[in-house]
């Protein structure tokens, strides 16, 4: 039994491009497309540490997943495992799916970490997060990497209103770890028919607090900070300073240009919203990428002339 594994191994490997990890690691410094690789041994070892910027597929899933993820088959896939045994059959198995340059990395991720090569060790989650974010991870364009750098990301929101609340509710349930909500209102019960973070029970609370206890129930592992008062030239700088991102759910002018010229300063990025009965516009305004609210409109319009 054991001639004809060997006997199958190397048939196979004959027929399959090899590397060692000198050529990956000369492959994965290259400046300018980074190459695609696959590490596709078990969740377990991949915990352990892995390739930087490699792709988690076990080998039971890589023919199921391969296609969604790396849909270029003249593109060079290099695979590796713990020692080159079982990346050698996966390249078997891309062979058989199309893929024109599927590379075996012989020795695998021990060759790699014997040559003192930079290795990194993912997040660990805990069984609740794994399953919470489940969808995510199978999404290519966030998986464990996009959801990590969520759960660290901090955002600012102007705002828990009409505006605020679905981007707060969304910001929560995607797993944002830290939120800072902006807002110096009590909630009425004539909000409550849009303003989804509220409840009738809590009629009366600060806004700030509402939407906390709200965001709270759906995810517990985002950070709420409620932070009840004005935002005014005095204060923004230092509330904008604090966040990555700010989220304007804000309902007048003034506001709108005052968060421009802190972010500008600052250098932040803006996801201005703004609503007029059924109609809606959403904006990024990104600091050295592109114009800002006030390079498109210099001068806030009358007040006469401004809808409500």
């Amino acid at each position: 039994m054991a001639r004809k594994y060997d006997q199958l191994f190397e048939t196979v490997r004959q027929n399959v491009e090899e590397v060692d990890v000198k050529a990956l690691k000369s492959a994965v410094d290259q400046t300018g497309k980074t190459p695609v690789v696959v590490d596709v041994r078990e969740r377990d070892e991949w915990e352990q540490g892995h390739v930087p910027g490699a792709r988690f597929i076990p080998r039971g899933f890589l023919e199921m997943r391969i296609e969604e993820q790396v849909p270029d088959k003249e593109q060079p896939v290099y695979l590796y495992c713990a020692g080159g045994v079982r990346s050698i059959f996966a390249a078997q198995a891309l062979q058989q799916l199309g893929y024109e340059n599927a590379i075996s990395v012989s020795g695998g991720f021990g060759a790699w970490k014997d040559a003192g090569y930079q290795f990194d060790i993912p997040r660990q989650w805990s069984p609740d997060q794994r399953q919470r974010y489940s969808r995510h991870f199978l999404i290519p364009e966030v998986g464990e990497a996009g959801q990590a750098k969520l759960l660290d990301a901090k955002v600012l929101m102007i705002g828990a209103g009409g505006l605020g609340s679905p981007a707060a509710l969304y910001l929560a349930a995607a797993g944002v770890g830290k939120l800072g909500i902006v807002d110096s209102d009590e909630v009425d019960l004539s909000n409550l028919q849009r303003q989804i973070v509220h409840t009738t029970a809590r009629v009366g609370e600060p806004k700030t607090e509402s939407a906390r206890a709200f965001v709270n129930d759906l995810n517990p592992d985002v950070e709420v900070v409620g932070i009840q008062e004005r935002l005014n030239a005095s204060n923004v700088l230092d509330l904008v300073a604090e966040y990555d991102i700010v989220v304007n759910g804000a309902d007048n002018f003034a506001t709108r240009y005052l968060l421009n010229d802190a972010c500008v300063i600052l250098n932040k990025p803006i996801v201005d919203g703004s609503i007029f009965r059924f109609e809606g516009q959403v904006t990024v305004y990104a600091p050295g990428e592109g114009p800002c609210y006030r390079c498109m409109f210099p001068e806030p319009p009358p007040a006469d002339l401004a809808p409500t």
